[in-house]
């Protein structure tokens, strides 16, 4: 992993999202329609917008100061979670750009920005970082124009020096899942492609194997960090606790410098009255951050070199346009 240079108000803007040492212990709670989902199983339609902000403002004012940094979507978490006071002063903002969901085929995913959002809005929010969901398969039709977006996302980002952090999913070309070779291969592949991408700063990887393939994990990781020009970090995939904490352990020893957890620290709480759901954040999912926290400050790798020689930077550097 080499690294690309960025802006002094990126780097600043990353600096918030880690703790001291320059690693990420961050909470995801972007979701939307798989949210919808888990709080009405039968009926995922008829979950109401105050629902979905209720438990994302809940969660932040619960666990956003054990976090490094958080992630929220603009539609019924970020803002709202704001206005509320529920996020803590000192954890970073990470806020998601993509409409949820795809357009196209199942075999053929598009990603798209929402509507009416941008960069620039969310560096007015006050975000520390945007991200950018992209379902990519290099050898699916439409890997050229999800490319183009990343690429396109990437100057909008640049535009106003906001980090741009790029989730890629992979996705099966057949009716069948990938196995887990195809995943890695996939996987491997993507970080290749997007973490070289001129602007992206960040990726927020899946895990390069299949969680019944752990012999194979320790070798896929170390393939993935080879494959990555940027600092990345490991999603959560709704995969069970305990096997994210081991997955988590195997990424960040290969060069992961941390994670970006959802489900796996919180998708027991959904089916929860307010008052339990309150009690499941204080006990089990502090705690479940704590081990990630452990995890993360023993094995991960910092997003970047501390300790930068500051003769490389004139006096007059703010006069260069």
């Amino acid at each position: 992993m080499t690294g690309q240079s960025m802006s002094y108000g990126k780097v600043r803007r990353l600096q918030r999202c880690a703790d001291d040492g320059g690693r990420f212990t961050m909470l995801a709670a972007d979701q939307r329609d798989n949210l919808r989902r888990a709080l009405h199983p039968d009926d995922p339609e008829s979950t109401t917008a105050a629902e979905l902000t209720e438990f994302k403002v809940e969660l932040m004012r619960s666990l956003s100061g054990v976090a490094s940094a958080v992630l929220l979507d603009p539609e019924y978490g970020a803002a709202q979670s704001v206005a509320a006071g529920a996020l803590s002063g000192s954890t970073g903002l990470i806020v998601a750009l993509e409409a949820t969901g795809y357009a196209e085929s199942a075999f053929d995913r598009k990603s798209e920005i929402l509507r009416g959002w941008s960069p620039e809005k969310a560096e007015a929010l006050g975000a520390d970082a945007a991200k950018l969901l992209v379902y990519f398969h290099q050898d699916a039709p439409g890997a050229r124009a999800q490319v183009e977006l990343v690429t396109d996302t990437a100057v909008a980002c640049a535009d106003v020096d906001l980090p741009f952090i790029v989730e890629p999913l992979s996705f099966s070309l057949t009716s069948e899942p990938l196995t887990s070779n195809e995943k890695r291969s996939v996987v491997v592949e993507t970080a290749h492609m997007l973490g070289g991408i001129d602007g992206v700063d960040m990726l927020k990887m899946e895990f390069p194997s299949t969680p019944e393939d752990e012999e194979s994990w320790e070798a896929a990781c170390a393939e993935l960090d080879d494959a990555s020009s940027v600092p990345w970090v490991l999603l959560s995939a709704g995969v069970e606790f305990d096997t994210f904490v081991r997955q988590a352990g195997v990424a960040c020893a290969a060069g992961a410098s941390g994670v970006l957890a959802g489900r796996a620290v919180w998708k027991e709480s959904v089916g929860m009255a307010l008052d339990e759901r309150r009690a499941f954040y204080a006990d089990t999912g502090a705690e479940r951050l704590a081990r990630l926290t452990q995890v993360v400050e023993t094995y991960a790798k910092p997003w970047r070199n501390l300790s930068t020689d500051t003769a490389d930077i004139p006096p007059d550097w703010f006069s260069g346009g």
